[in-house]
């Protein structure tokens, strides 16, 4: 399963695009899911002109490194939130992608209740119609006020169309659900088609979220589940540390190395 990792570009919140693919491409990765959310990692936007678009797929190009999807979180519950989600769609034709990953609320701090399925399914209908017509799939993660576990995404996922999966991220539904990521995980995954690995310390509610292998996380078997199930699809690495965020660039990047060293270990 070690061809299928990638790392996620958010791991180098605060810090470039170029020092996420260089730092990731050294510990040895090959994949990388952009960052294109608005108020959190930016490192690639629909607003991007074509000189800047084209640095990007240089960058890429150099370190070997190929875009597996686009992270473009957006509350899907605003016109501003689905408008920025149908565009972002257009990054994983401009970067040859499968996937646009998103939740349902805001990035941090998502307060909003949603209570009737149906209205959210018709926000999202253009979104779901843009992924459709240029063959695209719509990825909701594991994460906020409303749909915090593999099983919440899955049941919104088979209300809503074919189209649209589950990201299940290990470290959220620990955080945001209250739950830990096995029997969860083992009962939603015939709908997952992305995962954020991610580890988790500390109390459930606590956002720690150190490299892959520091936590407590039991990875072995989180890979035998997905072993289990025959998934073939990225497993996308996020590191998110603390509140304070980690001190330097070269703390991230030993964190994103030690994190590959270990799966490489756990998966080969």
């Amino acid at each position: 399963m070690i061809h299928q990792l990638a790392i996620n570009s958010n791991t180098y919140y605060g810090y470039s695009l170029e020092d996420a693919v260089k730092g990731a491409s050294e510990a040895g990765f090959k994949q990388i899911e952009i960052g294109a959310v608005r108020d959190r990692t930016l490192h690639v936007s629909p607003d991007m002109s074509r000189k800047q678009l084209d640095e990007v797929k240089a960058l890429l190009a150099t370190h070997d490194m190929q875009c597996i999807g686009i992270s473009a979180h957006s509350n899907v519950m605003t016109e501003e939130g689905i408008a920025n989600l149908l565009a972002s769609i257009d990054l994983t034709v401009e970067f040859n992608c499968n996937y646009i990953v998103t939740a349902t609320g805001a990035s941090h701090g998502d307060t909003d209740v949603i209570d009737d399925v149906a209205v959210l399914s018709e926000k999202l209908a253009p979104v779901i119609e843009k992924c459709e017509r240029l063959n695209k799939v719509l990825v909701i993660e594991t994460h906020g006020n409303n749909f915090a576990t593999g099983a919440a995404v899955k049941k919104l996922a088979q209300a809503l169309n074919e189209r649209v999966k589950v990201t299940y991220d290990t470290g959220n539904v620990i955080l945001y659900g209250g739950r830990q990521p096995y029997d969860d995980l083992e009962s939603s995954v015939d709908e997952v088609k992305f995962i954020h690995l991610k580890d988790k310390l500390g109390a459930d509610n606590e956002w720690n979220f150190p490299a892959i292998g520091d936590g407590d996380v039991d990875f072995n078997r989180i890979f035998t589940i997905l072993r289990e199930a025959s998934y073939q699809e990225p497993i996308s690495v996020e590191i998110e540390f603390t509140p304070a965020g980690p001190s330097n660039l070269e703390e991230v990047n030993d964190s994103v190395k030690r994190s590959y060293e270990y799966l490489s270990k756990l998966l080969t």
